[in-house]
């Protein structure tokens, strides 16, 4: 009968259970899966007159961080041309000469970084850093989540500011009706949370 090289089957043992550990590890990642349907994206923006206040699609959105060291990837994806405001002359100029969606079709959010803790039940804030990217530009920003968690679903909503005209986005204002040079985004989502393995090297 053949005998067991002792020092072989350590390194066996040793090896099986550092591949446990990996695979443990990894699966403490959670993954928050937007509903495209569910999830509403608003905007306001605010003229001399009156305010206009419109809508945009989102198109896909999935989140994947680490609880403990805050490490995050994934990405939020709003269609550019389904920017609407319920005039479709004015949508039409949005569309032409402000986001130049033929060209930028996509308005897009990459987060890097996840503070605070996603409860399993009840409420958290977390704030996502990350890229915003919008008309061929890469834009620093950090957005604060109210979430609400009932198992597997979450419910968040968030608020932030675009200064479109600094941004290199052209100003929609004419000579008798002036626009703000910025808009309010108001995002109201709700999505799935589910453990997600880190990606292999």
């Amino acid at each position: 009968m053949k005998r067991t090289n002792p020092h072989r089957l350590r390194l066996t043992i040793a090896v099986a259970l550092i591949s446990l550990y990996s695979f443990a590890a990894s699966a403490q990642q959670l993954q928050v899966t937007l509903d495209p349907a569910q999830t509403k994206v608003n905007w306001v923006l605010g003229d001399v007159l009156h305010t206009v206040e419109g809508t945009f699609k989102l198109k896909s959105g999935s989140i994947v961080f680490d609880p403990k060291t805050g490490d995050a990837s994934g990405q939020i994806v709003v269609d550019a041309k389904s920017g609407q405001s319920g005039n479709d002359k004015r949508d039409a100029k949005m569309q032409t000469e402000v986001l130049e969606s033929a060209r930028f079709p996509e308005i897009v959010f990459l987060p890097k970084h996840v503070t605070g803790n996603l409860p399993a039940q009840g409420s958290a804030t977390l704030q996502v850093q990350g890229i915003f990217r919008i008309h061929g530009g890469d834009h620093d920003m950090t957005l604060s989540f109210p979430v609400q968690a009932d198992g597997s679903r979450a419910t968040a909503t968030t608020k932030f500011v675009v200064p479109y005209e600094a941004w290199g986005m052209k100003n929609p204002s004419v000579m008798f009706l002036k626009v703000e040079n910025k808009v309010e985004i108001a995002i109201s989502a709700v999505g799935t949370v589910t453990m997600a393995e880190a990606a292999r090297p």
